[in-house]
């Protein structure tokens, strides 16, 4: 069986839902708001009799629905300034008619110069908000984009076209409303808002917006199941990501080749979050990858950084697009929202545990052996190489991409930088010249593991850590018994280590072996 074929270990509804926490931090919701607005509809969906074919995609539109918003933050930023804080409070108005003009105008340029609040305001009257329209289409276009990359059905891609469609025509496209809405639109429409509003106001007012949303955003028999049954629908919501292996109709599960496509959509639709970043992720996983086979740590963890890297990006769902297109320098507040950003990569990927080992490899992207990374300020020791590797990518392509407050450097200046980082100690300078040599600027000196170990001892070092014995080691390198025993002896006298466990702290001490493994 190819490597590709291989059984990756999870599900993709668990991989939906973990990019989903990704998506509510975008909301400016706290995590598992997009989880419990499916658990309301899914169960509304029950008590309405939809059939078991739509209840899937249910669940597949739910997790995909919102993602889009990350491809026009920048356009929402450029009108209303925080998209996230403008995402939070949409969710208190609807959004059609005066009330929704009125949002709009209140709203407008919000946090810029009077010129440009005023600049915006006469641009949303001009075109009677057309602007924000064209918007909204480009996100549920955008979306079906990534449900069809992901494989998902033909009922899923049309159903997220629908996302800002209401049930009075006055959504997005324009005149679809009614009957034409898919019943699973129709659900989801009143779950995403009544579960913000019961959980910050209680039963009395998710029942209010639903009563008073009907016949316009929400389809009056969708109001009239929930009105009937919103104590039964609503309690214990919160469950939303322990029921996904429990549902059959759910465990789909992934092969190692389909794990890899949809972690590069993901981190594609990441990088929309700022223009000046698009390709950034795939570029820093690309070149960590090829880092770390260069270096010879195991295939494992060669595949386990390219992942890491392609997610490595992903809290950044939690910085609002106006703080990453700061042309001028952050304050205070703006940088700590910033480092929080490899926090919420680690958070958004604790779960499941296929995951949770890339996300403590992708948060490390931003630390530093000196200590002054974020967002665990680990330094020396503590960084394994993956993660040493990962930074020395991240910051060398991120050098070689514009951004708002600098033009793009030279590769000639990236590699300056980059040694003067090693020098200053705050990049390793072993996993530091071999992302250089994977990146074809030719290191000063021959590239090699700690103390001068060659990539091949270094394999074998990791594999005698974990514990394997000398015939072991043969047979997974695919050498001879006593060729492995060369290497052992070699890497003894290199790293002045006297047995298997001096040598494994030496590993430890040198970022060798993922703690997580051991």
């Amino acid at each position: 069986m190819e490597v590709a074929d291989r059984d990756a270990g999870i599900h993709l509804a668990e991989l939906l839902a973990a990019f989903s926490l990704a998506t509510d931090l975008g909301l400016g919701q706290p995590m598992e708001h997009v989880l419990r607005s499916w658990r309301i509809a899914e169960r509304l969906a029950g008590r309405m009799g939809l059939p078991e074919d739509q209840r899937q995609s249910l669940f597949h539109v739910s997790m995909l629905a919102w993602v889009g918003c990350v491809a026009d933050s920048p356009e929402v930023a450029a009108s209303f300034g925080d998209d996230i804080a403008f995402r939070a409070d949409s969710y208190g108005a609807d959004l059609a008619g005066l009330e929704g003009f009125g949002f709009f105008l209140r709203r407008a340029g919000r946090g810029g110069p009077t010129w440009h609040r005023l600049r915006v305001a006469a641009t949303i009257l001009t075109t009677g908000g057309q602007n924000v329209v064209r918007g909204m289409q480009s996100h549920c276009t955008t979306t079906s984009t990534l449900a069809d990359r992901l494989g998902l059905g033909p009922d899923v891609v049309t159903a997220l076209r629908q996302f800002f469609t209401r049930w009075d025509g006055r959504g997005v496209p324009d005149g679809v409303g009614g009957e034409d809405i898919a019943p699973i639109v129709r659900l989801l429409h009143l779950a995403d808002v009544v579960e913000v509003r019961y959980r910050t106001g209680g039963i009395d007012a998710a029942l209010e917006v639903a009563r008073a949303r009907r016949g316009r955003q929400f389809a009056p028999g969708v109001v009239d199941a929930f009105v009937a049954h919103a104590p039964e629908v609503l309690a214990g919501a919160g469950a939303g990501i322990d029921v996904l292996t429990a549902d059959p109709r759910l465990r789909r599960p992934l092969t190692e080749g389909e794990l890899d496509t949809a972690l590069e959509a993901f981190a594609d639709f990441t990088d929309l979050r700022c223009a000046s970043r698009a390709g950034h992720s795939r570029g820093v996983a690309d070149l960590a990858g090829a880092a770390a086979r260069s270096m010879g740590l195991p295939a494992g963890d060669v595949i386990a950084i390219r992942r890491a890297g392609l997610l490595h990006d992903i809290g950044l769902h939690g910085v609002p697009a106006t703080i990453l297109d700061q042309p001028g320098p952050l304050s205070a507040t703006d940088w700590e929202r910033v480092r929080l950003s490899s926090y919420y990569t680690e958070r958004v990927l604790a779960r499941p545990a296929a995951l949770a080992r890339l996300g403590a490899i992708a948060a490390t992207a931003h630390e530093r052996m000196d200590g002054n990374g974020y967002h665990r300020g680990l330094s020396g020791a503590a960084v394994p190489m993956t993660g040493r590797l990962l930074a020395a990518a991240c910051a060398y392509r991120a050098m070689l991409e514009p951004r708002a407050h600098r033009p793009a450097l030279t590769d000639k200046q990236a590699v300056s930088a980059v040694r003067d980082a090693i020098r200053s100690g705050a990049l390793d300078g072993d996993a530091a010249e071999t992302v250089l040599a994977a990146a074809g600027n030719g290191a000063r000196r021959r590239v090699s593991g700690p103390a001068g170990l060659t990539p091949r001892e270094v394999e074998v070092l990791v594999l005698i850590s974990r514990g394997a014995q000398t015939g072991e080691v043969a047979e997974r390198l695919g050498i001879s018994r006593k060729t492995a025993g060369t290497h052992i002896e070699r890497i003894y006298t290199k790293t002045g280590a006297s047995s298997r466990s001096t040598a494994t702290l030496f590993a430890l001490r040198n970022g060798l072996l993922d703690p997580l493994d051991l």
